[in-house]
């Protein structure tokens, strides 16, 4: 679905929250509306690991993982072959290296900049990555319900869960993006706060877009 032709040449709009929230089904949403670009902001980290991961290449050795984050293609970004846990906690290990953040960081900003724009989504688009975007969101809901939702599509998936380990494993990733002395997990002051604890995701595009074209009419 694509929306009315865009009124300005550049568009990038910065969407953070964490996860499962609902903000990469909403970014990915907006970004087919309005005809531009979409960035899983979080894939670039998993790609870095599995890169390494792949040539049998350590995880620890901060100026390796730099050099293969510098080398990604990020616009051929698989998330189904980067979503397995193994990945995601390969993953924690490179994110943390501030070489690889600066590199992935540069990245990210370079495909904001390619026409006609992205919808970047991730934990600190509109507060380091992009704080020119046109317009920001803080996507966010409780944990019982983030938790829900991700026991559902693992579930679904066929996989096995369980829904209080999943509450413990979100809490405690919150606290530690929260935490984090580089690019932490917070709202940029000029965000728009998009609460998905009750509210589906027709609602909450529905919502994100008349804020989208509202900034377009200014």
């Amino acid at each position: 679905m694509r929306g009315a032709s865009l009124t300005k040449p550049h568009i990038i709009i910065a969407i953070d929250g964490p996860a499962a929230a609902g903000k990469g089904t909403l970014s990915r949403r907006l970004a087919a509306h309005y005809g531009l670009n979409h960035l899983d902001t979080g894939l670039t980290y998993r790609a870095t690991a599995k890169a390494l991961m792949d040539e049998g290449l350590p995880l620890d050795d901060e100026d390796l993982a730099a050099r293969t984050a510098r080398n990604l293609d990020l616009s051929r970004l698989d998330r189904a072959v980067l979503a397995v846990h193994e990945v995601g906690e390969a993953a924690s290990k490179v994110a943390v290296m501030p070489k690889v953040r600066k590199a992935l960081v540069e990245a990210q900003r370079e495909f904001a900049a390619t026409a006609p724009g992205a919808v970047l989504d991730g934990r600190d688009i509109g507060t380091v990555v992009c704080p020119e975007a046109l317009i920001k969101f803080y996507v966010t809901a409780n944990p019982q319900e983030r938790a829900r939702r991700r026991y559902e599509e693992i579930i679904a998936g066929g996989g096995a869960a369980d829904l209080a380990g999943i509450v413990a494993d979100l809490e405690k990733r919150d606290a530690r993006d929260a935490a984090r002395a580089d690019s932490p997990l917070k709202p940029a002051p000029d965000a728009h706060l998009l609460d998905t604890s009750e509210m589906g995701i027709e609602a909450a595009f529905e919502a994100a877009r008349s804020l989208v074209d509202a900034a377009l009419d200014h």
